[in-house]
C-alpha cells in the first residue's frame, strides 16, 4: 500500500495524511484545514501544472 505524505500543523503540530488537510477547489485554490485545532488558511494559490 502506496504512503501518502503527512502535513504537520504549524500551530499544534500534530500530523495528519495530506488528503485530510487539503481541499481543493474548482477555481485551483486550496484550502488548508487542521482537523484537530481547526486552525484554517484559505485561498492558497496554486500553479496549474
Amino acid at each position: 500500500m502506496e504512503r501518502l505524505p503527512v502535513v504537520i500543523f504549524p500551530k499544534c503540530h500534530n500530523s495528519a495524511e495530506i488528503i485530510h488537510v487539503l481541499t481543493a477547489q474548482s477555481n485551483q485554490n486550496v484550502i488548508y484545514t487542521c482537523q484537530f485545532c481547526q486552525y484554517v488558511i484559505r485561498n492558497i494559490e496554486t500553479n496549474k501544472g
